[in-house]
């Protein structure tokens, strides 16, 4: 997949495309069902399909310091729509003069200037331009005026709970905080997962027989509720964010009360792994949330919870027990 930043960076040689406009942050299944129309138009047509997205997201721009909580990484985007059949991911810095474009100013330098768009699907709650003014009625009427057809789709709904819920980020984001991994998973279609580098802790876990992966991930990652959780870590390809290896892992979210920590930190300790991560670029996803986060009265105590943690997470992933 073609993959760049800015409009001035955008290919020449693209041709007349089919585009799809969005954050989508998560890449969950109401993206994936909007992103899989896209490529199904764009291969009917005979064209490349095109996502453009934008960072940072818009209301850190708009409102700052309400910056939302990210559930994908660019990087972890990029691989993930690639996979859907996506050809090129075009990648918008959200800046003050940008959040100024009127709706036509927007369609015609970014879409059809530079994107050369024939067409664009976008979802039927589709804003954009200064103050959000434009939307999917406006964009046809211009798309009628500059020669490129619209396409809204409707948004994806999932029973939860006995109730119908629209998937959404912010529906995955609120299960992401509430530790509630079995939901997010449901809307995303997989694991949520929290990129980022393995860097030096404090090295307990070494000395208590469970050596971790502190994974420092970047601003505004969303981290889930604090815990323990079962899941898997994943090494990831540094150039290009793609995915390699998969490990089970218990994964502990938190400040290490036992210890009276101050500084949050995602650490997950692999299970049968012998080898050295400091410095790899991982991600950790996360299956199923074990136990609430807790202060032991000791280090023997804590030790005996990180071994029944163990042996829960081997239970949740369907692994035999240790030999």
């Amino acid at each position: 997949m073609l993959r760049w930043r800015g409009l001035e960076a955008t290919p020449g040689d693209l041709g007349r495309t089919v585009v799809t406009v969005g954050m989508y942050d998560g890449v969950h299944r109401g993206h994936q069902s909007l992103i899989g129309t896209a490529v199904s138009r764009a291969r009917a047509m005979g064209r490349p399909c095109l996502l453009l997205t934008f960072d940072p997201h818009p209301a850190e721009v708009v409102r700052p310091g309400s910056h939302p909580a990210i559930l994908t990484s660019l990087d972890r985007k990029a691989e993930l729509v690639a996979g859907l059949g996506v050809d090129a991911m075009c990648v918008l810095p959200f800046t003050p003069e940008f959040m100024r474009l009127s709706p036509e100013s927007f369609t015609h330098t970014v879409l059809v200037e530079h994107l050369h768009c024939a067409l664009v699907l976008v979802g039927e709650n589709f804003t954009y331009g200064h103050k959000a003014a434009g939307n999917v009625g406006t964009l046809a009427t211009e798309g009628r005026r500059f020669g490129f057809a619209v396409e809204g789709v409707a948004l994806a709904e999932d029973a939860a709970d006995g109730r119908e819920v629209t998937i959404s980020s912010t529906y995955v984001r609120a299960c992401v905080a509430a530790g509630d991994m079995v939901s997010a998973a449901r809307s995303l279609g997989r694991p949520h997962r929290v990129d980022g580098i393995v860097v030096r802790g404090d090295r307990r876990g070494r000395d208590l027989g469970y050596p971790t992966a502190n994974v420092e991930s970047p601003p505004f990652t969303a981290v889930p509720a604090d815990g323990v959780y079962a899941g898997h870590l994943v090494t990831r390809d540094p150039r290009s964010g793609v995915s390699r290896e998969r490990f089970p892992a218990a994964i502990s979210v938190g400040t290490n009360p036992t210890f009276q920590g101050s500084r949050r930190t995602v650490e997950a300790y692999v299970l049968d792994y012998d080898g050295d991560l400091y410095g790899e670029h991982v991600g950790v996803e996360f299956a199923h949330r074990l136990r609430p986060m807790a202060a032991f009265p000791d280090v023997d105590a804590l030790v005996v919870a990180m071994a029944q943690d163990v042996s829960d997470t081997r239970a949740v992933l369907g692994l035999p027990p240790a030999p």
